[in-house]
């Protein structure tokens, strides 16, 4: 007995797909997120989203912050395709009319119960691998925060909670207090 093909996408089929259907393609298959995202899930996109955004319009400079649906290939040459709830992009070199080619300065995930091992196993590795500098998780069924920050070719891991102030890595003085967002 034959065992069943499956099937193969590329970036043509990611790009093909109908507006409504929001999907990733990991290593040519594609993943769809079928479920609409939480309340909170959309409160702390848009609170992290402002706030970065926020600090980059007062610093000036070339960093843009993106929010969820924006399509990351985070290789010219592999079929992945992600749309990270928030991308911090400062090589415009990167971005093209149809998101952003190469990995993102920063990225942070909020995790949905749905698909928790996707942004704590798969999505970790596959930024490890692309050179994202650094990665939160934000997960709000625990209230918790995990900051990855990738140095020495290894992700290292900071763990925080909601009543925390936490600073990016990446940039001098950004901190990001979490008792002052409102959720």
């Amino acid at each position: 007995m034959a065992l069943p093909q499956s099937q193969f996408y590329t970036e043509e089929d990611y790009y093909n797909l109908p507006e409504n259907v929001r999907a990733e393609l990991i290593e040519g298959n594609l993943i769809y997120n079928q479920a609409a995202p939480a309340r909170i899930h959309q409160s702390l996109l848009m609170e992290l989203s402002g706030t970065i955004h926020n600090y980059f319009k007062l610093k000036g400079g070339s960093c843009k912050v993106y929010p969820a649906p924006f399509a990351v290939k985070l290789h010219k040459d592999r079929n992945t395709i992600v749309e990270p709830d928030i991308s911090v992009i400062c090589d415009q070199n990167k971005l093209t009319d149809r998101g952003c080619t190469g990995a993102p300065d920063w990225i942070i995930e909020i995790v949905s119960p749905s698909n928790s091992s996707h942004d704590y196993i798969l999505k970790l590795n596959l930024y490890a691998n692309a050179g994202v500098r650094e990665y939160w998780i934000v997960d709000p069924m625990k209230k918790h925060i995990f900051v990855y920050f990738l140095e020495k070719a290894k992700f290292e891991v900071e763990t925080y909670t909601f009543q925390d102030n936490i600073k990016s890595n990446i940039y001098d003085d950004l901190w990001i207090d979490f008792q002052t967002l409102d959720l």
